[in-house]
């Protein structure tokens, strides 16, 4: 079910955010407590702006009621994906290059399964991060058929 909602409200929301130059960069909908929440994360490359959520939220609720696929109760969020956002999709890692990222695998690499440093590159099929051990820094290459997730990551 969950996932024919977050199809439809993509459908919906991309002429949305394209006519505003934002783009989407992830849909959930999700049961919390008692609750159904519909999550729309968007962004564009001078970030989002409570005015943005507002006119995106606006206008996706009137298709959403015009469309009606939902049939329970739920709330509806647009907002940014934040400092740590997802990088969900191959160009999302390729705008990420040379920034920290936080990645997991599903299957080890080299006896670990989480990685955080910084992206020195992706070619489509090979992530390359420079991860601190200690005193040195280490490249690792994750193939990027294992990567379970993958996010942009404030280290300090």
């Amino acid at each position: 079910m969950s996932k024919k909602v977050t199809d439809i409200t993509e459908e919906l929301v991309t002429p949305i955010l394209s006519d505003l130059q934002l783009e989407l960069v992830d849909i959930e909908f999700k049961k919390e407590g008692k609750n159904w929440f519909l999550r729309v994360y968007i962004d564009s490359e001078k970030g989002v702006d409570i005015e943005d959520c507002g006119n995106v939220s606006e206008k996706l609720s009137e298709a959403l009621d015009k469309h009606d696929p939902i049939t329970q109760a739920y709330f509806l969020e647009v907002s940014s994906p934040g400092a740590e956002r997802p990088l969900k999709k191959e160009k999302d890692l390729v705008k990420a290059v040379g920034k920290n990222v936080h990645i997991t695998t599903y299957e080890p690499i080299d006896g670990e399964k989480v990685f955080e440093g910084e992206l020195k590159g992706f070619d489509g099929e090979i992530l390359t991060v420079a991860i601190k051990v200690k005193t040195r820094v280490k490249q690792v290459e994750i193939p990027y058929k294992k990567v379970a997730s993958a996010r942009l990551a404030v280290l300090f």
